[in-house]
């Protein structure tokens, strides 16, 4: 009897020194190919580090990571053996350019002819920071400058500070009638960043702004005056979870957004109010050159009869070919649905064919959730475009879609033309 616990128990020990003896200590970790991004930033960044035990999950994790970063386009590894228990981690990175220009021209609901400049760096100093500004003018002058540093003070808490001042031509709508006024938002935000873990992200702050509106044409309703300036205070909260996988122009897997925002505001012409929307992107390969592509868009907010309803409906937004600002609603259900496949790439430029179908419903101010059930109410475009992508910039695709109007609905745009910079979702 002695005999057989004496035999087992030198087996278990040379199992458990065999399985020990499997694990390998990282002797050195170096990173090829950054040029602009810092090397002690990556190595803080990356879980994966020097004496430390080699964790081939982790390590697929970072390479992960890492492809989500701006300022990288492609990542890979090499895991080199010392000796028996030692080795060394070669990580590779592709870079993009990150300082871009950002050009846009358009026009507006009164058929002014608008533009926008403005300069982005997404990895400002090296360490993942995106900072710039804009300067708009459609008929009038708007600014913004914006800056976020996720990793400012570790790899897990981060910050964003953001001001604009914008103004634009906005249609109200007052039942069947419409009138224009100048919108003009003067805000100032600032935002703590949180990265939870590998899937999961929280951003939360507060904003402070003005909204001014000033009468220039169209229906007049006596319950709004030509003339309104409205002070608040919002309370943000966005929660990320991130199950994205990236190659090159290509992304597998699925993605949630919440957005939740409370308002607080003193005036008689609005309460108090809340409002949130969820984004689900769920994408996946379909051969080596296709990529099918989803966003779900579910919405609510206070339900108010009001023509300053948040939900907008808009080419820009989210039906391609709609028109600008449509309408608006205190509730929103959108699903862009596309299917995107390269037909041409080469070393720096990659050229995509899309087809893509547009649903939306929305509530009325002041409605109820039968709403989106109305055939009023629900709006369908599809179409085709085309996407000119710069695989050694940051965001820098160029997209035209054409939309076309299926379901007939009065007074809606047959379809148009839409530009953009990056991919519509």
């Amino acid at each position: 009897m002695k005999l057989k616990i004496w035999i087992f128990t030198f087996l278990f020990l040379g199992i458990s020194f065999s399985l020990f003896s499997q694990e390998r200590i990282i002797l050195d970790l170096k990173i090829k190919g950054a040029r602009k991004t810092k090397i002690s930033f990556l190595k803080k960044f990356l879980s994966t580090k020097k004496d430390l035990v080699l964790d081939s999950i982790a390590l697929e994790k970072d390479i992960i990571e890492l492809k989500r970063l701006p300022a990288i386009r492609h990542a890979y590894y090499q895991v080199l053996n010392a000796n028996t228990n030692f080795c060394t981690v070669f990580i590779t990175v592709e870079e993009n350019l990150t300082l871009f220009p950002e050009v846009n021209f358009w026009t507006t609901t009164n058929q002014q002819f608008s533009y926008k400049l403005g300069l982005y760096d997404y990895n400002f100093l090296g360490k993942n920071i995106a900072f710039g500004g804009y300067y708009q003018n459609n008929g009038f002058n708007s600014y913004g400058i914006n800056f976020r540093a996720p990793n400012l003070f570790s790899k897990k808490w981060g910050l964003s500070v953001n001001h604009q001042d914008w103004k634009s031509e906005e249609p109200l709508y007052f039942g069947d009638k419409t009138a224009n006024y100048v919108y003009n938002n003067t805000s100032f935000e600032v935002l703590g960043i949180h990265q939870i873990n590998f899937k999961n992200q929280i951003n939360f702050g507060f904003n402070f702004f003005t909204e001014q509106y000033q009468y220039i044409s169209g229906a007049i309703d006596p319950s709004i005056p030509k003339s309104l300036s409205l002070k608040k205070t919002l309370f943000k909260l966005v929660y990320v979870y991130n199950n994205l996988d990236y190659f090159y122009q290509y992304i597998n897997g699925f993605k949630s957004v919440l957005y939740a925002q409370y308002v607080i505001t003193e005036n008689d012409f609005q309460n108090d109010f809340c409002i949130f929307w969820n984004d689900f992107f769920y994408y996946t390969r379909i051969t080596e050159k296709g990529n099918w592509a989803n966003r779900l868009r579910i919405g609510l907010s206070s339900n108010e009869k009001t023509p300053f309803a948040p939900f907008a409906l808009d080419n820009n937004i989210n039906l391609r070919g709609v028109g600008i600002l449509v309408d608006r609603g205190t509730g929103s259900v959108v699903w862009n649905t596309e299917y995107r496949h390269t037909i041409y790439d080469k070393n720096w430029l990659a050229i995509q064919t899309n087809f893509f179908t547009d649903i939306g419903s929305w509530r009325n101010p002041g409605g109820n959730l039968n709403d989106f059930l109305s055939s009023k109410n629900i709006h369908i475009y599809s179409g085709f475009g085309l996407r000119f992508i710069s695989k050694k910039i940051y965001n820098a695709t160029f997209r035209i879609d054409y939309g076309l109007r299926v379901n007939t609905i009065k007074n809606n745009s047959e379809g148009g033309l839409v530009f953009g910079i990056g991919q519509y979702f």
